[in-house]
């Protein structure tokens, strides 16, 4: 693959992450559409979308999915849906990136890994800063949907940790899809309203689910084994700039100090943990 053809996927794909969030919120502020029935929608567009994508490709890659991964992209993808109900897009994305790289780098301290000196203080920035996203104030989010949204957050750490190695990661997440479906439809049922439901609101979540879910990830997998990983995870934390722009241009989202202190504090804290670590000079 050629360098702009790399360029272009991962940008179309982080566009794609940012589209989730600026869906959902306005699927969910400005249609009247339920959160049950938005993820129902999205979850069943992205296993379809997900399951053509498969059987269109050549060759049997290895790699089925799991009912355990499932449960874990259904419960981001609920909690997801529930926490916008309240949170504006750049807030939810900001915590629902920071609470992802944080559950997969404790994950790491847990299974031995160690953190150098400059890797502790960016640990302790991004701590700090959702501390101070947090803490009550006039703009601060709301506890409930933030809490919701790191739920969220922690749920797509334990799918990532669990795909790695899991086989072909686009038959995987669409075998994974698949698997939502039925837990996708009882949420729907249980929190189904007719009055919710309307043609400008299913439009977003097919679209969320269709688009920027399952080509979304499609692109992502196409462009995530031509970079290092280190790359791939400083790059995901342009996502909440991302969003943020496109709250500010297409929802009229305003900006706050709090959240872009906040941001500046977390995004720059993660970025410390996750840089590469340099060898000095002549080691081995």
């Amino acid at each position: 693959m050629k360098r702009h053809q790399l360029v272009a996927l991962t940008a179309l794909a982080l566009l794609a992450f940012a589209g989730n969030s600026l869906l959902c919120r306005a699927a969910l502020r400005d249609t009247g559409i339920d959160a049950g029935s938005f993820t129902a929608i999205r979850l069943c567009s992205g296993a379809l979308v997900l399951w053509l994508l498969v059987r269109l490709r050549l060759g049997l890659p290895s790699g089925q999915g799991s009912w355990l991964s499932a449960l874990a992209l259904f419960t981001y993808a609920a909690t997801f849906s529930f926490a916008y109900l309240q949170l504006s897009a750049a807030t939810g994305a900001l915590l629902l990136f920071g609470a992802v790289q944080a559950s997969m780098i404790g994950w790491g301290l847990v299974k031995g890994e160690r953190l150098s000196g400059v890797q502790s203080i960016g640990l302790v920035l991004a701590i700090s800063g959702l501390i101070g996203l947090l803490l009550p104030g006039l703009s601060a989010p709301p506890v409930g949907s933030a809490v919701w949204m790191i739920v969220a957050g922690i749920a797509w750490g334990i799918y990532s940790l669990r795909g790695r190695g899991a086989g072909d990661p686009t038959r995987v997440t669409a075998g994974n899809f698949l698997r939502t479906v039925p837990m996708a439809l009882l949420l729907a049922l249980f929190f189904f309203k007719p009055s919710a439901l309307n043609t400008q609101g299913i439009i977003y979540a097919m679209a969320s689910g269709a688009i920027t879910s399952g080509m979304g990830y499609a692109l992502w997998y196409a462009a995530l084994p031509l970079l290092r990983s280190s790359t791939a995870a400083t790059l995901q934390l342009s996502v909440p700039v991302i969003t943020a722009a496109g709250g500010m241009l297409l929802l009229g989202e305003p900006p706050t100090w709090r959240l872009l202190l906040s941001a500046l504090t977390i995004l720059g804290g993660i970025a410390l943990v996750i840089r590469p670590a340099h060898k000095p000079q002549g080691a081995q």
